[in-house]
């Protein structure tokens, strides 16, 4: 089993950020970690000379890549350094193409440098920003042997599912000068001889790639000095103040994307400030949902909100009144005014959105495959694109029309403006009055779509972990509730005044000075949260913290790995026998999760994969502490300094008081039974 880094950095160049590089930590790198092979991959760069350098210096088989940046993404690749001089060549027209941050080489030209790909050890990002994706990784995918990801979870992730590429775990670290913290993320191959081809044939067979070198992929290195965790459920035990708590802060600093719920977090300190704490986190948590909800009445906002009635009614009266004046002196009119154009109206421009949205829908039809089945059973896709395109050239020479009505309109206008300057007959204002009709219709249906959606009643009713999150809708009665809706302290006594008259309403917010159009059509309706308990009540002060462990539990879903301390702090032994560990244990299944307990409700009934115990003591004045760790079965646990302690005891010490505690326990449930 070697185990491998073939991601580590000793060039800054424009991509990184600042860093000194150090031999000497790179040594102390590969000696610490037990490192038996490496790769030196820099950012679209490198450099033969201190490549030897390093290959003299480093006890472990070095191979020399490069880190190249695609449009999509970025690629390891990574040369058996059987000729160092015509790899440094190829590898210095990567870097003259790419000289800026933002520069990319296309998978032409990756190939056109490197000639046949085949060659060589390539390795996508592949769960891991920035990912190569698209059609560089189609044009790719022929000559990767693996995809590296950023995690334990995502590596695990990748193994179980047989379409993914082989999974790495690489430290992309930088060999700094003074280098605190080791990284401590790597993979291990079953490979004897270490050669290119060897470690490619590998990563062919998922069932020769592993976190551990003892038990694949149950278990991976957390701390430097050899510290293993499951990739599922572990649980943390001990006295207290012996480090549980401690350990849980060093995980959380030694990786990224970790959801971290600590002791009491989640505890109500003030019923009032946690009620109004609560509510806006709810409030927040669903504003997505408010926002898909009145989508469709902020668009309908947005266009109302271009209509002016008022104008438009000035209009009709400007030109009844030019019309009138000039019917009276029709029989006085000059030269000028009795030209055609004097009183030519222009040409009506198309509005063409309706044409673009049947453009944009036939080629999603087009397009899709997810139900091409479906499509192509009422309709075959030749003739949805020969639809496209009939369509597409209606637009054109709709645009093209247009283009020229407007071109003669322009004309039209500076001839009738001339004119104007040469007589002293009265102009007929032109006037839309079909556009005029419309935005009475417009704003009409607007009230009426405004008044509708301010009739109270449930618009969302979600079950979430034996409670309920209902939605409801209605009017406002106070201004101070329209500040709450938007968040942002704004006086809103004249608008409220307005409230039943939606279209006067808008008038008064769009002149509101701390409004944009982005909060508009939220002050329209009132929408309220309430928590509901499985007997249809408002959830009390120690359900909302139940509710908001449930929560955030769930939301470790979006992370790498979940850290809980102590849930029993704050919880009853029912709630958490029940929801809390059922909750745990699925998602244990997708990523790492640790939880730090003295309950046996959480520590035993939850049956951990990994059982760990921290222990504190002084040795010689200085404070020390160890972890003990292994399998809930064995007999023993097992410290990285080589220390053992037995299972059974820890297990009935933490979780049980001591062999004495739990018999008498015992003893008083059987005498209450009988």
């Amino acid at each position: 089993m070697k185990k491998i880094d073939l991601h580590i950095h000793t060039v800054r160049t424009a991509i990184d950020s600042e860093f000194k590089f150090s031999i000497d930590d790179f040594k102390r790198y590969v000696t610490d970690l037990e490192i038996d092979v490496a790769a030196v991959t820099n950012h679209n760069f490198f450099d033969s000379s201190q490549f030897r350098m390093i290959q003299q210096e480093i006890p472990a088989q070095v191979f020399p890549g490069i880190e190249i940046s695609l449009l999509s993404g970025h690629l390891l690749l990574i040369s058996d350094g059987a000729d160092l001089a015509s790899f440094e060549a190829k590898c210095a027209q990567v870097s003259s193409k790419i000289p800026k941050t933002t520069d990319s080489i296309t998978v032409e030209e990756l190939k056109s440098i490197f000639g046949d790909l085949s060659d060589y050890l390539l390795i996508p990002h592949y769960d891991k920003s920035p990912a190569v994706k698209g059609t560089d990784f189609t044009d790719l995918l022929p000559y990767f042997s693996a995809g590296e990801v950023d995690s334990a979870k995502k590596f695990v992730r990748a193994m179980r599912d047989n379409e993914k590429l082989c999974p790495t775990l690489f430290s992309d670290a930088r060999m700094n000068d003074g280098m605190t913290e080791l990284p401590i993320r790597q993979t291990y191959i079953n490979c004897g001889e270490v050669t290119l081809p060897a470690i490619k044939s590998c990563f062919k067979d998922k069932g020769k790639v592993f976190l551990s070198r003892r038990d694949g992929n149950k278990l991976f290195q957390v701390f430097v000095d050899g510290q293993h965790i499951s990739t599922g459920l572990n649980v943390i035990l001990g006295e207290r103040s012996s480090g549980k708590t401690y350990t849980l802060d060093r995980l959380s600093k030694a990786f990224e994307h970790v959801k971290y719920i600590k002791q009491f977090d989640l505890v109500q300190k003030s019923d009032e400030d946690d009620e109004k704490r609560f509510n806006t986190e709810v409030q927040r948590n669903r504003s997505r949902f408010v926002d898909e909800y009145l989508s469709g009445f902020r668009s309908i906002v947005d266009d109302v909100s271009k209509v002016d009635i008022d104008k438009d009614d000035r209009d009709i009266s400007e030109y009844v009144k030019t019309l009138l004046k000039s019917g009276e002196e029709a029989d006085r009119r000059d030269a000028f005014s009795r030209v055609r154009l004097y009183d030519e109206l222009p040409f009506s421009i198309s509005k063409n959105d309706g044409l673009k949205e049947l453009i944009a829908s036939a080629i999603h039809l087009i397009e899709n495959t997810e139900y091409r089945t479906v499509i192509e059973s009422y309709v075959q896709i030749d003739s949805l694109k020969s639809l496209a395109v009939d369509l597409i050239q209606k637009l054109w020479a709709k645009t093209d029309q247009d283009r020229n009505r407007k071109y003669v309109n322009s004309i039209i206008k500076d001839v009738k403006d001339r004119l104007r300057m040469r007589t002293a007959a009265t102009h007929v204002e032109s006037i839309d009055m079909y556009e005029i009709a419309l935005n009475k219709r417009k704003v009409l249906r607007f009230n009426d779509i405004a008044q509708a959606l301010k009739t109270e009643g449930v618009i969302f009713d979600e079950p979430v972990q034996g409670f309920r999150i209902l939605a409801s809708r209605g009017p406002f009665t106070q201004a101070s509730e329209m500040s709450s809706a938007i968040k942002r302290q704004a006086a809103f006594k004249e608008a409220i005044a307005a409230y039943d008259n939606p279209y006067a309403f808008l008038q008064v917010l769009k002149n509101h000075e701390k409004l944009d159009g982005s909060d508009i059509h939220r002050l329209f309706v009132k929408i309220t949260y309430r928590i509901i308990n499985k007997d249809g009540s408002d959830v009390s002060g120690g359900e909302r913290s139940e509710f908001r462990l449930l929560q955030e539990i769930k939301d470790a879903q979006n992370y790498d790995m979940l850290l809980l301390d102590e849930p029993e702090s704050s919880f009853d032994n029912k709630f958490l026998n029940g929801d809390v560990n059922a909750i745990i244990k699925n998602i244990s299944k997708e990523m790492p999760v640790i939880v730090v307990t003295h309950n046996n409700n959480v520590g035993a009934s939850i049956l951990p994969d990994y059982v760990l115990y921290a222990q504190k003591s002084t040795e010689n004045g200085q404070r020390k502490y160890r972890l003990f760790s292994g399998y809930p079965t064995d007999k023993e646990l097992l410290c990285a300094d080589g220390i053992r302690l037995s299972c059974h005891n820890i297990l009935l010490n933490s979780l049980e008081a001591g062999i004495h505690a739990y018999d008498g326990r015992r003893k008083i449930y059987e005498t209450v039974e009988n």
